[in-house]
């Protein structure tokens, strides 16, 4: 089954963007739930985004160096049923 993983709610009203600093994992790799997938910066802070199960990358959405804001698709999942 393939699942969108998209940028979640920072909880910064004021924030004026989010930076996708850097991807931890590649197209085509398996990934292990809570893995961290990518590095999502703030005006304020820095944090990773974890994989909300385990299954394998399919396709990245998201270029490094991309400005992104909540719910924006970042990466594609396949994940077992």
């Amino acid at each position: 089954m393939l699942t969108t993983v998209a940028v979640p709610p920072l909880g910064e009203r004021k924030q004026t963007e989010t930076l996708l600093n850097f991807w931890y994992v590649d197209e085509g790799q398996e990934v292990e739930a809570g893995e961290d997938l990518a590095e999502l910066v703030t005006d304020k802070a820095a944090f990773n985004l974890p994989a909300p199960s385990a299954g394998k990358v399919k396709r990245i959405l998201v270029q490094e160096g991309a400005k992104v804001k909540e719910g924006d698709a970042l990466v594609e999942l396949d994940v077992a049923g």
